[in-house]
């Protein structure tokens, strides 16, 4: 079932930007990054972090929350808080990625028998300015959209604008110095030799501009925002070259992640990082 207030808004498709799409690409982004083990540790990661905070947080507003999802892609933990009860807004720059996850809205909205309170809007995150208004949110998701962004520092104006005092920033990120660890785990001392690596494979999803962890949590304290977690995503699994032991066991594989998620210096080794923010205003 489909809430009336759900409507897809899709922009014009001349824009001045030049963050990445994955519009053209979506079925293998969908199966390269959801289609197995990888996927599923990445979601066991958010979800726990991210639905111990929401719990909390409706509890002690005594209402459903406000969250908006920029650059969601395939939306699975925005559908999951949707499925809660919250009220949505989901974007993305891609309309065939949101084609495929309001398909999993509707299978989500069937399952549970009632409407989700979702509208999603199909643009650059920076055209949301002219759809959201005055609107603030509880809860931002900002989950795998740094790294393809021109200009990834200008998002923090947008979380500004747009986080409520005392709300959260869910801030995933692909982390630079796991391209450097598994390259030298692999051997690939030729591309640790580039200072201009570029993928030479359009449909690769390793970007060509990732963002320190530094330098993030700089732009965090420069607007005021506290760190409450920190986990890593992916922080073993990746580097094994070969797949022995507990990792022919998914369980055993996801559980451990799950252990080492949180703990340094394992974190800092995870493929991605999340770091959850609050906002002091």
């Amino acid at each position: 079932m489909i809430n009336e207030k759900d409507q897809t808004v899709v922009a014009d498709k001349r824009s001045d930007h030049s963050d990445r799409s994955f519009d053209a690409i979506a079925d293998h982004f969908e199966k390269k990054v959801y289609g197995g083990l990888k996927g599923e540790i990445r979601l066991a990661v958010l979800r726990r972090d991210i639905f111990e905070y929401t719990e909390q947080m409706s509890v002690n507003l005594g209402r459903p929350l406000r969250i908006l999802d920029v650059g969601a892609g395939l939306a699975q933990i925005a559908i999951a808080l949707a499925e809660q009860g919250h009220s949505l807004v989901i974007n993305d720059i891609s309309a065939n990625m949101l084609t495929k996850a309001k398909k999993q809205a509707k299978t989500a909205a069937d399952r549970v028998g009632t409407s989700l309170d979702i509208t999603w809007y199909v643009c650059p995150y920076q055209e949301l300015k002219d759809k959201l208004a005055t609107d603030e949110f509880d809860l931002i998701l900002c989950h795998a959209l740094l790294e393809w962004l021109a200009k990834p520092a200008a998002i923090m104006d947008f979380f500004d604008q747009y986080l409520s005092i005392n709300g959260v920033l869910s801030l995933c990120f692909y982390n630079p110095a796991s391209f450097d660890y598994r390259n030298l785990i692999m051997g690939n001392f030729n591309l640790l030799d580039k200072t201009d690596y570029q993928a030479d494979n359009k449909k690769s999803l390793t970007p060509n501009h990732p963002v320190a962890r530094l330098e993030v949590e700089s732009w965090l304290q420069q607007h005021d925002y506290k760190i409450v977690l920190e986990s890593g995503l992916r922080v073993f699994h990746d580097y094994a070259p070969l797949k022995r032991g507990g990792h022919n066991d998914p369980e055993a594989v996801i559980r451990m992640e799950l252990r080492y998620s949180r703990q340094a210096p394992y974190k800092w080794l995870g493929r991605y990082l999340h770091i959850m923010a609050t906002c002091s205003g």
